[in-house]
């Protein structure tokens, strides 16, 4: 992609400081025009001998001081072309762009004057490595130098962005930053952890948001490296170290107050992410850099913007409690009168039913429907009997009509043998002496055979 030119703020600039400069000998432009017009030498000779010599022992201020070093830069160093990795970005209110430029192990400042940035065709982003040209000058109100961008060309991505990228791609693969793996933070911890630096702005922060919210939680500092070499390690150790400590915490934050993208590096750490992970305890990730999100972030159970932003999300707020707390009671105390007025309305209704007011009466009805009920049964008993007698004595006539009695009555008489009651039916049955008894109308009589007469 093509880049841009230098830009009228930087002509400005640079016309202004060429206007102050004082030369690498010690004399201001001022005597160089001076002795230019032809000034009479013979005449102050020795005078302009000794201011010479004064001037060259005199001390410099540090204005001139910086005015030497920046003509020296300008005259021995001219434009150049320069491949680096973009680190961190600010844009000023008057539209300047200000950036780190850097490599695997320095880094220099940046300015990008708003004409130049304003003829840009593509985004500056962090991570992005470019091919620069431009040139040193030194800003005298820091004492500092840094490079005057004339032209940027995109380049693709810097080393840190691609191991960032590299390193995303296997851990993602393994599941480390799913959605259902993430805990939920206890509503009221009482004990909560801090790896961080016990020196730096983060804890500070921290703690003052958490003493204004919930002053009544402990929290316990796990000191940590966290920038620089041998930070990723300790911040993976403090991690492992919180997870033992009995009486167990309830929350474990990790993080630091806010950099570039270099100094926060460590929480992109293979050991710091797999140590988030292994944690028993849900952790907070409270890495500083609202822009730029760290694989520590996404490891976490809960990713916050800054320290003081972590203290809001894992401790409620105490005025906002005692406000629930309040409004909770009022709504309690109204519904508790609510209902007491139903209640009492329910057993004024109770009260004013007849089984209440005058109980004698509710005996009343069911007595005298006791009463029917009795006369009913009376009533079906009688009908009963009557059916029953009347079914009875038809009986009693037909079993009458058929009685072997009556056809005695009529002059028929039954003989049986003594003593086995055998039915005489056939004189044969007898022999004479036979002992018989028969059976007539109105008796029997005993009879001892005298003679058989067979037919």
């Amino acid at each position: 992609m093509t880049g841009f030119l230098w830009g009228d703020e930087a002509d400005e600039f640079f016309a202004e400081a060429k206007r102050k400069r004082i030369d690498l000998d010690g004399k201001s432009s001022d005597a160089r025009s001076t002795s230019s017009h032809g000034a009479s030498i013979d005449k102050g000779a020795s005078k302009d001998k000794a201011a010479s010599k004064d001037r060259e022992n005199a001390p410099l201020s540090v204005s001139e001081l910086n005015a030497w070093i920046k003509a020296a830069l300008e005259q021995s160093i001219p434009s150049f072309a320069l491949i680096a990795e973009v680190g961190s970005i600010t844009k000023s209110g008057a539209g300047h762009l200000y950036l780190t430029l850097k490599d695997a192990s320095n880094q220099i400042s940046a300015v990008i004057w708003r004409s130049t940035w304003e003829r840009c065709r593509f985004d500056i982003r962090e991570g992005m490595a470019v091919l620069c040209t431009g040139k040193l000058d030194v800003y005298g109100p820091r004492g500092s130098y840094q490079i005057v961008v004339q032209k940027i060309e995109p380049q693709g991505l810097g080393p840190l962005q691609i191991a960032f990228r590299k390193l995303y791609s296997k851990l993602e693969a393994e599941g480390l930053f799913r959605a259902e793996r993430k805990r939920p933070l206890p509503r009221f911890p009482s004990r909560i952890g801090f790896v961080t630096s016990p020196h730096g702005a983060a804890i500070h922060d921290f703690l003052e948001v958490l003493r204004r919210r919930w002053p009544q939680t402990n929290v316990l500092v796990i000191p940590a490296k966290v920038q620089g070499e041998g930070a990723a390690s300790e911040i993976a150790h403090g991690i492992e170290l919180a997870g033992r400590i009995v009486p167990p915490l309830d929350i474990l934050i990790v993080g630091r107050g806010g950099g570039s993208i270099e100094d926060l590096w460590a929480f992109n750490e293979e050991p710091v992410v797999r140590a988030v992970v292994a944690s028993p305890i849900p952790v907070v990730s409270a890495v500083g850099h609202e822009i730029d999100v760290t694989l520590c972030d996404l490891a976490a159970d809960v990713r916050a913007l800054t320290p003081s932003e972590a203290a809001e999300r894992v401790v409620p707020n105490r005025d906002e409690i005692a406000e629930t707390m309040i409004s909770l009671q009022s709504r309690l105390a109204m519904v508790m009168n609510h209902k007491v007025r139903e209640l009492d309305t329910r057993l004024k209704g109770l009260a004013s039913r007849p089984v209440l007011s005058n109980p004698d009466r509710m005996f009343d009805t069911p007595t005298q429907r006791l009463d029917e009920f009795e006369r009913m049964v009376d009533d079906a008993v009688a009908r009963s009997m009557d059916l029953r007698k009347h079914q009875f004595e038809k009986m009693a006539s037909r079993l009458e009509s058929m009685s072997p009695l009556k056809t005695l009555a009529r002059g028929y008489s039954l003989t049986t043998l003594e003593p086995s009651g055998q039915i005489v039916s056939d004189a044969s049955q007898v022999s004479v002496g036979s002992m018989i008894r028969s059976r007539v109308g109105t008796g029997e009589i005993r009879s001892q055979v005298v003679t058989v007469q067979p037919e």
